[in-house]
């Protein structure tokens, strides 16, 4: 696929001709047929397409003036490629840009038809369309020949479920779980849901009542893996699957190649995979993720949280690094890992794993908690971990505490 055929499967005005400009063009329209329009005319017009949030506030627009006046002394490399700017918030809060092309994009699009099964994708789609899942919602409806239909989600939430047309191979809808959640009170709304074909969730991690109630109500949900870097979904468990009990994100997708290193971290490669952070270049070597995670026996994908993952419980942010100090200062606690697990009211709580060896005093630990840490940063659960795992230099599997963890708290 070309640029020029992107552009005109995006439904690109015929005859407009790409141009030699040195400045990109930003998009960030909040109205979704107008950024559709945009960015199509955009990709047929040739150079540089940063996507904008409609939403942002002066800070994001400081860090996005600051890229693209570097971007005016960085080599330009790839000639043609990563024309197209994603935005993520990155590890650290800061802004970055995935770079990507109608490359990256067809080869998301074709693995994610292979591993469903489908030949023409039809979509409702709730999330914003400069965010890389409302994107590709999108693009696989554009690629594949079938019907995007944006929605409003405020209309969504408040009982407004339109009544979508009948089409040969269903029709598709992406969530993360807080939406699914504020959906499932409603019994006209689980009806409405119950008549996609498939409910792809991802975006934040999904508890275990939420996914329990979603099968109970016999919704053909998809929870999978999928960051900017790789055009979103690299993984994804398929609904047959998940309502016969399986908990998991899925085996890796046919263009996407999915590892778990021996510290627990994801890495990921594939043809989806992003060609830097704009204005910057990397080459095609795999992308450690920063999520931790495991595989299991089947080849699925368990994700267990990032390893510099800040902790939010109650809308708090919450360092693990200090809540960890704080125990193991202690005393009573020489070996501890602080995490963060789902929970449905709180959306995560801090939990504490330690080597069951250890015979703390707890008076001790609760009264130095108390003393030296906000409310929100308190553990909630201390869970004994029978067999610590460490390796040869004696470092913690984090990701393997993180599972045990789940398991016992």
């Amino acid at each position: 696929m070309t640029r020029s055929d992107l552009a005109r499967l995006l439904g690109a005005p015929a005859g407009l001709v790409a141009e030699a400009r040195r400045e990109p063009v930003v998009i960030e329209d909040r109205d979704p047929l107008r950024f559709m329009a945009a960015l199509a005319a955009a990709t047929a017009s040739g150079g540089t397409v940063l996507l904008a949030g409609d939403t942002w506030g002066e800070n994001e627009r400081c860090q996005l003036a600051a890229l693209r006046q570097r971007a005016a002394t960085t080599p330009a490399t790839a000639a043609g490629k990563g024309w197209l700017g994603i935005p993520t918030g990155g590890t650290g809060g800061r802004l970055k840009l995935a770079r990507h092309d109608e490359e990256t994009l067809a080869a998301a699009v074709g693995g994610f038809c292979r591993h469903y099964s489908i030949t023409q994708v039809n979509a409702a789609g709730v999330l914003p369309l400069h965010h890389v899942s409302g994107l590709m919602a999108w693009l696989r409806c554009a690629l594949t020949g079938g019907e995007y239909r944006p929605l409003d989600w405020k209309a969504v939430v408040r009982g407004d479920l339109p009544a979508l047309p009948a089409k040969a191979q269903g029709w598709v809808i992406s969530l993360v779980p807080t939406q699914l959640e504020r959906l499932l009170p409603s019994a006209a709304a689980v009806a409405w849901l119950q008549g996609f074909r498939l409910i792809f969730l991802g975006g934040a991690p999904a508890w275990p009542e939420l996914l329990a109630k979603a099968a109970a109500a016999q919704l053909p949900v998809s929870p999978g893996y999928g960051l900017t870097e790789t055009a979103a979904m690299v993984t994804g468990l398929r609904p047959e699957d998940f309502l016969l009990g399986a908990r998991s994100n899925g085996p890796a997708l046919p263009h996407a190649t999915v590892a778990v290193g021996g510290d627990g971290i994801i890495s990921v490669g594939g043809d989806s995979l992003f060609r830097g952070y704009y204005p910057d270049w990397r080459d095609r070597r795999p992308f450690a993720t920063g999520d931790l995670g495991r595989l299991d026996p089947r080849g699925d994908l368990h994700v267990l949280g990032r390893s510099d993952a800040v902790i939010i419980s109650g809308g708090e942010k919450v360092d693990p690094a200090e809540v960890e100090a704080v125990l193991c200062g202690t005393g009573e606690l020489g070996e501890v890992v602080v995490l963060g697990l789902p929970d449905a009211q709180w959306g995560q709580v801090v939990v504490a794993a330690y080597p069951a060896a250890a015979q703390p005093v707890w008076a001790r630990v609760h009264q130095a908690v108390a003393l030296r840490l906000s409310a929100p940063k308190r553990p909630k659960h201390y869970v004994p971990i029978a067999d610590w795992p460490v390796n040869e230099q004696g470092k913690v599997n984090r990701a393997e505490v993180a599972r045990q963890a789940a398991a016992g708290s």
